[in-house]
């Protein structure tokens, strides 16, 4: 029985120091997701454009929301699935659609996920090549109008 303790725990630590040594993935602070969130809404504000703004994490979780002020009320779900699109795909929204525009045998996609929106406006968000989140704009007039305002707000941290 002893022998079988100093077994386990000569396994357990092994594993502890593996785990300690192994790379962690690369993430978006949360202080960067709001500077470019809050780019993107002062964007289309200076347009004269009431949006929301979503950063979500990599893995699709919402990092930060702004909606600003007389906002239409769908401008939220909007913008947190383009920016969920962008960063579980990894390509922005509106080349998403084209692409499926154009090769109609790629049309499933649309269904692949509920919280997929595919309509101009995300963007996936890249530091330094890795795919670390995406941000999506939802409420101008035009997806184009939002891919600009989201565009501002990679620009202001100086994502790719």
């Amino acid at each position: 029985m002893i022998r079988s303790i100093v077994l386990s725990a000569s396994l357990l630590a092994a594993t502890a120091v593996s785990a300690q040594d192994l790379p962690t993935a690369p993430y978006l602070p949360l202080d960067m997701a709001q500077k470019a969130a809050q780019a993107a809404l002062d964007a289309c504000a200076a347009e004269g454009y009431a949006v929301s703004v979503a950063v979500v994490e990599r893995s699709g979780a919402t990092k930060v929301l702004v909606k600003a002020d007389n906002s239409g009320p769908h401008t939220t779900g909007s913008s947190v699935g383009k920016a969920f699109t962008s960063a579980s795909l990894g390509r922005d929204t509106a080349g998403l659609a084209n692409f499926i525009g154009e090769n109609p045998q790629n049309d499933g996609l649309r269904d692949m996920d509920s919280r997929l929106v595919i309509q101009a406006g995300g963007l996936p968000v890249r530091i330094g090549g890795a795919l670390v989140a995406g941000i999506g704009v939802g409420g101008a007039p035009s997806g184009d109008i939002d891919a600009t305002c989201a565009r501002a707000g990679l620009d202001a941290i100086g994502a790719e």
